[in-house]
């Protein structure tokens, strides 16, 4: 079983521009041709949130025009930029097999072969920080419990502090501890996939691993002073691919870009 994950794409409606200067639109269609040209083929697209600018009709049509050549099952996850009905809507018929969906919220289980897939929706409505409920998290025990199979929780903010304080202001503030309490119960969550942060982060949450993946565009600015303003830095945009290999999951991320192919050692 093989995931591919690509996080922050900020899609915007044609000829527009993230925050009036970066071309996420290009920037997207470059990310989703390089998963389209893997070898092996991913058995799963996961969109880990912000998968558009500003949440539209428009963006979320032209989001749709961009996954069109991807034949692959979708599985979208809300971020903070995402308007939940309005994802709802463009992906009712293009969302790939899922059950167990909470009413109100978009928060859904999959079968992915050897893994399960449990999406949380961590939105709050017109806010950049998240949260997880007691609706929300009792739905997330309830499928634990029900099923053993291993299990991949994906999120859009993620539940820890990263030490970038423009964004931690901005990240999982209600529901983590708690969420962690309840992974640490269930020991077949192999990880927890999530986006927010545009850079590739990882950190022990729970008993398992806790990772973000980088921003098919532009990445947050790496400062770690505690008065560090927020701001963005054009780095290599990059995707992730999850591996479930010998009864682990083994985690690659991958930079967008032409690097001049692979060459032989001498």
């Amino acid at each position: 079983m093989l995931i591919a994950q690509v996080s922050d794409l900020h899609v915007c409606a044609p000829g527009q521009l993230a925050n009036g200067v970066v071309d996420t639109n290009a920037m997207a269609r470059a990310g989703l041709r390089a998963v389209a040209a893997l070898q092996p083929r991913p058995d799963a697209l996961l969109l880990s949130g912000d998968l558009v600018e500003t949440g539209g009709a428009a963006s979320y049509a032209h989001l749709l025009e961009l996954l069109a050549p991807i034949d692959l099952p979708l599985y979208p996850v809300a971020g903070n930029h995402d308007e939940r009905e309005a994802l709802a809507e463009a992906f009712g018929g293009r969302a790939g097999p899922h059950t167990a969906r909470l009413p109100g919220f978009w928060q859904y289980a999959a079968s992915l072969g050897p893994l399960r897939l449990l999406v949380l929706d961590t939105v709050v409505p017109r806010q950049g920080h998240g949260a997880l409920c007691a609706r929300r998290l009792d739905w997330l025990d309830q499928r634990l419990a029900e099923d053993a199979t291993p299990t991949v929780v994906a999120m859009h903010h993620p539940p820890f502090a990263t030490g970038i304080g423009h964004m931690d202001a901005m990240g999982l503030l209600d529901g983590a501890e708690a969420l962690e309490a309840i992974v640490r119960r269930h020991g077949h969550v192999q990880a927890i996939l999530c986006g927010h942060l545009h850079r590739g982060i990882q950190v022990r949450f729970g008993g398992t691993v806790a990772s973000v993946c980088p921003s098919t565009a532009h990445q947050i600015a790496l400062n770690l002073l505690q008065s560090s303003a927020d701001g963005y830095v054009m780095e290599p945009p990059a995707f992730q691919l999850h591996l479930w290999h010998g009864g682990r999951l083994v985690s690659h991320t991958v930079p967008i870009g032409d690097f001049g192919g692979t060459q032989p050692f001498a």
